[in-house]
C-alpha cells in the first residue's frame, strides 16, 4: 500500500492518497496573526469507508501534522480525532 499526504490548499485540506485514490482528508482553516505565526485550525478529518479500519487516519494525522510543522504553522486542534492523535503523539504539538 502506497500512501502519500499533500496539502490541497484550495480545498483547504490536507489529503491522503492510497495507491493514486483519495483516501482521506483533514479539513483546516488558516489565520493569519501580525507578529506571530499563522494558526493552522484542524476542524474535520475524514476517511473513505473502504479505508477505515486500516491506519490511514493515522497516518494522515501524522502527515498533514507534519506539513503543518514545516510550514511553520501554530497547529490548533478542533477536530476530535486530530485532537486524540496529539495527546498519543506530543511530538507533533508546538
Amino acid at each position: 500500500m502506497d500512501f502519500n499526504v499533500v496539502d490541497n490548499a484550495d480545498q483547504h485540506r490536507y489529503e491522503i492518497h492510497v495507491d493514486g485514490a483519495l483516501a482521506g482528508a483533514a479539513y483546516y482553516r488558516l489565520h493569519p496573526e501580525e507578529g506571530a505565526p499563522t494558526r493552522v485550525v484542524f476542524t474535520h478529518t475524514e476517511v473513505e469507508p473502504e479505508f477505515e479500519g486500516k491506519g490511514i487516519g493515522s497516518k494522515l494525522a501524522a502527515g498533514a501534522l507534519t506539513l503543518a510543522n514545516d510550514a511553520g504553522l501554530k497547529i490548533v486542534a478542533q477536530c476530535p480525532f486530530i485532537v486524540a492523535y496529539l495527546k498519543k503523539h506530543p511530538e507533533y504539538a508546538n
